[in-house]
């Protein structure tokens, strides 16, 4: 049956009617999962030689005093990306076909996700190493299936809790804490997750522990997924009373101030745009990557990094319109809406939250004056020229984003198009270029002065390309509508 299943997703991915943007994804998709698969693999190679000859440790061991971190952020990407495949399903729940058949081959799907496996990569590397080094064979079987089936636990973990947002903040707080506590030597996690993870490998029975833990959890989440398969239950959008909010302050900026209003209205409600605001808080540290690797402290990595920490709502956001809009937006284009007014509108509350990242980006100043003031200068080109340059991309996006549910997956057809792309160039190169190359021939200032400068002239001259941006959703709006009323 499951061989009947996957035959049947074959004939569907060749029979629809994007089997070109189809494939382009999924070529896109394989050279990105090859690419981390090769960095997995490096990484692999990296951390057994450098422990062992510079470090002069075992490497098993540092490995495992590690792996409670890994674990817990195989999780948080799991949570935030990963989905059970209900859509392919729903059609098979009519037919007479048994539902335990049904939901053992939505859980094994999990399982094919390059997000489930692609650590395994990593595992699977470091362990022939390990045996080629005079590693214990059976202890390091043990070692690799213990730890395989312990992060193949959160595969269950994310179905059990996928829509409880109370228990995930509550569960990312305690590991906030955790981390805290590990920190500042309070609490010694590292040294429990050493000596727990490497007794895979000293006492190689343990791996019963992951067995069992491993079954236990597939039976209760098997049950929980019977119990609401069902189409008028657990594989339904879930519905809510509405209730009636407004922000009286801005309704005296017009046409402008009603969309703002509109817009905040929708990100305080609906579970996708809730996701968008976690994202972007989430995107406020990623600067810190700076002083885990030396790539990041070039000046280049400098600014992406930067480009990122302060613009990290813009880029889930921004490049998301009008999709956001895509339940109304038919309805939207029959009546008299100002195009300008309604992209404005998306341009002050993208910039409003990249103002306030900026200041609350203050911290890395901690790190270094050099290194806030290019996170500053980034936030600048954000605000005059990305801030732009998002909305037009987001006119060749036509995916359509059901609000009422979770949106984990990542390159959908429609959101795949060449102009988006080349955008990418003054987004992201273009700062990242001059940045690097005005501080290396003038110096930190001029680097921060040359990026500011574009930001500023971005912003004054917003009106005129404005006019271009509204030019092309013109353009667009008849495959806007198109894609947004087939919902096949």
């Amino acid at each position: 049956m499951f061989l009947k299943f996957l035959r049947l997703e074959i004939k569907s991915f060749f029979r629809g009617t994007s089997v070109g943007v189809n494939l382009a994804m999924k070529i896109l998709r394989f050279i990105g999962i090859l690419y981390f698969t090769a960095c997995l693999a490096g990484g692999a190679f990296a951390a057994f030689y450098y422990v062992q000859e510079k470090m002069h440790m075992d490497p098993l061991k540092v490995v495992s005093k590690f792996l409670i971190m890994g674990w817990a952020v195989d999780l948080i990407l799991k949570y935030i990306w990963q989905e059970m495949p209900t859509q392919n399903i729903k059609p098979f729940l009519t037919l007479n076909i048994p539902k335990n058949t049904l939901v053992n081959y939505m859980l094994i799907k999990t399982f094919i996700s390059a997000l489930s496996w692609l650590n395994s990569i990593f595992f699977i590397t470091f362990s022939i190493i390990a045996l080629f080094n005079g590693y214990s064979v059976l202890g390091v079987l043990t070692w690799f299936v213990g730890i395989s089936l312990l992060f193949y636990l959160n595969n269950f973990i994310n179905i059990l809790f996928n829509n409880k947002e109370t228990v995930a903040i509550a569960v990312g707080c305690v590991f906030a804490l955790v981390a805290g506590l590990s920190y500042y030597n309070i609490l010694p996690v590292l040294t429990y997750s050493e000596t727990f993870f490497y007794s895979f490998y000293e006492k190689p029975y343990f791996v019963v522990i992951s067995v069992v833990l491993f079954a236990v959890l597939w039976r209760i989440t098997f049950s929980h997924v019977r119990r609401e398969f069902y189409l008028d239950q657990g594989l339904e959008a879930k519905k809510q009373f509405g209730k009636t909010e407004n922000i009286a302050f801005l309704n005296k900026y017009g046409v402008t101030g009603t969309f703002i209003n509109n817009d905040i209205k929708m990100l305080r409600r609906n579970k996708v745009t809730k996701g968008i605001l976690i994202g972007s808080f989430f995107f406020l540290f990623y600067g810190l990557l700076m002083y885990t690797s030396v790539i990041y402290k070039t000046p280049a990595m400098m600014m992406f990094m930067g480009l990122f920490v302060t613009g990290g709502f813009q880029f889930l956001f921004g490049q998301r319109v009008p999709s956001f809009d895509s339940s109304y937006y038919p309805l939207m284009m029959t009546l008299n809406v100002p195009y300008k007014e309604y992209l404005k509108a998306k341009w002050w509350l993208i910039n409003i939250v990249t103002a306030a990242s900026i200041v609350v980006a203050l911290f890395y100043a901690y790190f270094g004056w050099e290194v806030y003031l290019a996170f500053f200068a980034a936030g600048l080109y954000n605000i005059g020229v990305n801030s732009q340059l998002t909305l037009w991309s987001g006119a060749f996006n036509k995916t359509q984003i059901d609000l009422n549910s979770k949106e984990k997956r990542i390159g959908q057809k429609n959101s795949f198009n060449l102009k988006a792309m080349l955008l990418l160039i003054p987004k992201m190169l273009l700062p990242m270029a001059v940045f690097a190359a005005t501080q290396y021939f003038f110096g930190i200032t001029a680097g921060v002065v040359s990026i500011a400068v574009l930001g500023l002239a971005g912003f004054m001259f917003r009106e005129k390309i404005f006019d271009i941006i509204v030019k092309q959703y013109k353009r667009e709006k008849y495959s806007t509508l198109d894609a947004f009323k087939n919902k096949g």
